[in-house]
């Protein structure tokens, strides 16, 4: 995983590629400029989520400074399958943008035996948004105390957790943390963290995966307690809560995490026009206090530092998910 050395690089060096401003697509002084008209930010979940909401941050910023409208569009389905195949089979010049994620670039290839598109060959990277520490929690009224208790009460009978969605990084987070601590729980998938945490308050489900954007506030207004932490240090927001490394587990690290992709052939100069202006946009006084409010992690990763940050969550993830049995086409 990333180091925190290198997320807490955050936006102050955008580096050569903030210098990039290309003018043309193509050579000749009759060649339109670059942009020349709206572009569209696709994202493969529903609006209200976390992805929608960064997603929608993220365009209002890079929008002005572009000269033009950076158009969202919420294209759910499949595990975001749906608008995958949407932006691989675009144009590559530089109007089609894919708000990606570990499920998109790393889960999907490992989840699916076929797909309609290949995020290695198909789509690159432009840029990092940010990690998000994933929270283990259970009600505030729990006779569950710590992270011991959990899996003591676990070993004695299983409990139920539930996560945003099936295969999500919160799901595939907690089944890489029960085979590593040794403890079983049941799954059960919601659509959406916020569903998943009303049930946790009612009592429907006995605990519940959630990242930072979503579990902070009920964490901080003590509607529910964080056994642990899912991160390599204890989270700013949530000091109190210790990391799993520190209560024994030195291998359950996840996170979820977001980027944007365009499809591979996307002029490099476009390419670099695009990641400036999106870590500029991360940088901006609107995001920079939200991130802070939420407890997000940023990089800001160059395109090939992007490229290089998805190849080593390939490594680690995809041969988990092969292991652990874990499919959305069977």
């Amino acid at each position: 995983m990333t180091t925190r050395r290198g997320l807490a690089r955050g936006a102050l060096g955008l580096g050569a590629a903030a210098l990039v401003a290309p003018r043309s697509m193509a050579q000749g002084p009759a060649a339109p400029a670059w942009p020349d008209r709206p572009l569209r930010l696709i994202i493969g979940y529903p609006p209200g989520g976390a992805s929608d909401l960064f997603g929608r941050m993220i365009a209002g910023q890079m929008g002005p400074r572009l000269g033009q409208n950076v158009v969202v569009e919420n294209r759910p389905g499949g595990g975001a399958v749906v608008a995958s195949e949407a932006v691989s089979r675009s144009p590559a010049d530089g109007y089609a943008l894919l708000h990606v994620d570990n499920g998109i670039l790393v889960y999907n290839p490992a989840l699916y035996a076929r797909l309609p598109y290949d995020p290695d060959k198909d789509l690159a990277g432009v840029g990092f948004i940010g990690r998000f520490p994933l929270f283990l929690t259970v009600r505030a009224d729990s006779p569950i105390r710590d992270l011991a208790g959990y899996i003591a009460a676990a070993k004695a009978k299983a409990p139920t957790y539930g996560t945003p969605a099936v295969a999500s990084p919160h799901h595939l987070a907690m089944e890489m943390f029960k085979r590593r601590a040794g403890f079983d729980a049941t799954h059960v998938p919601y659509r959406g963290g916020p569903a998943a945490m009303q049930d946790l308050l009612a009592g429907t489900v006995e605990s519940v995966m959630i990242d930072c954007a979503t579990g902070t506030a009920f964490i901080r207004d003590g509607k529910v307690r964080a056994l642990c932490v899912l991160s390599e240090a204890r989270s700013p927001t949530s000091p109190e809560v210790p990391t799993a490394r520190e209560l024994g587990f030195a291998s359950a690290i996840a996170y979820g995490w977001q980027g944007i992709s365009v499809p591979t052939g996307t002029p490099a100069p476009v390419v670099a026009r695009l990641s400036a202006e999106l870590a500029r946009a991360i940088a901006s006084e609107e995001m920079s206090a939200r991130f802070t409010t939420l407890g997000i992690e940023r990089a800001n990763f160059s395109p090939a530092e992007f490229a290089g940050f998805v190849a080593r969550e390939n490594g680690e993830w995809r041969p988990l998910i092969r292991e652990l049995g874990i499919r959305l086409d069977s």
